[in-house]
């Protein structure tokens, strides 16, 4: 983990000082500005898809330009060298990047873990085993009797995957590198585990159900490693040299994909239907969203101490400041 988190570190690094000139966008006769972002076909595209049909980017005249689809990994760099212009990650994504020296800034806090008396299918994570192959394995804390690393699913590294299990592992006193990890989508976790190819999976709301269709046993999920809302965080962020050029673009994209969270969270099923209408894939579950636009530093510490604690980022190198602004914050509700 250490050596592709430090590998990872060297490509912002590189990327961040040969590139990290974007393309400005410019708005046409009707005042629209395109904003560009990737091509998501999982379920982060749930914000987008429901924002934009609900007419909210274009009451607040966005366009948004889907580019394509892009590999987890690269998805920092297209924003670095102005092929994309916004795109969205978790906390210790975010500090990996601004530690290799890119510059990119938060702008908007995005999905959060619901609270404990929510639906629990909107709670960001879940872990599965085959119960076949793990008869005796029916919580966390069971894994300590198996012998030997589990290989664990992820969709990348330095993302919610490996800080969560990281943090179940310690509340179960499981050293961290029992895990290895196993990058693929969620959706092929599910015939992974049921294969054993892999020995624990974890994914995201729209997949649950069909882990439990194939029969896999849920072992924890999100609310058990104890962090509240911050167990699902996450942000959109932009390249700085967007934010400092088009600062009341970021405020509209803030207005109108806050409020399209928003309605997720009161329309789930329609939002989950929408989705898998769009994807191609049956979605049962949906993320959390914040009601309002707020921010806590308490929320992402825990992210950036993980990250020290594994000697990815050295020590006191990065704070909540240096990743999120407070510029667009203005506690206001989003219903």
């Amino acid at each position: 983990m250490r050596i592709v988190a430090t590998s990872l570190l060297a490509i912002w690094a590189l990327v961040a000082t040969g590139c990290g000139r974007g393309r400005a966008g410019v708005a046409d006769a009707n005042g629209v500005f395109p904003i560009r972002t990737i091509t998501m076909k999982d379920c982060a595209l749930a914000p987008w898809l429901v924002t934009e049909k609900l007419g909210y980017f274009k009451q607040e005249k966005i366009r948004i330009v889907y580019t394509g689809e892009t590999q987890p990994a690269l998805v920092i760099p297209s924003i670095l060298n102005g092929n994309n212009d916004v795109s969205s990650s978790h906390p210790n994504g975010l500090a990996v990047a601004r530690a290799g020296g890119a510059k990119i800034t938060a702008v908007f806090r995005g999905g959060i873990d619901p609270p404990p008396d929510a639906d629990p299918r909107l709670r960001h994570m879940f872990w599965y085993v085959n119960p076949q192959k793990y008869p005796n394995v029916k919580t966390f804390a069971d894994l300590k009797n198996i012998p030997g690393k589990l290989k664990f699913s992820t969709i990348t590294v330095t993302i919610c995957t490996d800080f969560l299990t990281n943090r179940l592992f310690q509340k179960a006193g499981i050293p961290l590198d029992k895990a290895e990890w196993v990058s693929m989508p969620d959706i092929q976790a599910i015939q992974a585990l049921k294969q054993g190819l892999i020995d624990v999976a974890g994914v995201h709301p729209p997949f649950y159900k069909g882990m439990d269709d194939a029969g896999a046993r849920s072992i924890g999920d999100s609310l058990d490693a104890g962090l509240g809302a911050a167990g699902g965080v996450g942000f959109y962020f932009f390249r700085d040299d967007f934010i400092q050029q088009h600062p009341d673009v970021v405020r509209r994209f803030i207005r109108a994909i806050g409020r399209g969270q928003a309605w997720i969270d009161q329309h789930p099923a329609q939002a989950a239907q929408w989705t898998s209408e769009a994807i191609g894939v049956r979605i049962t579950g949906n993320h959390y969203y914040p009601l309002k636009n707020e921010y806590y530093e308490s929320e992402v510490w825990p992210w950036i101490k993980d990250l020290e604690d594994r000697n990815v980022i050295p020590r006191g190198s990065i704070k909540p400041s240096d990743l999120i602004t407070t510029q667009f914050v203005d506690n206001q509700s989003f219903l």
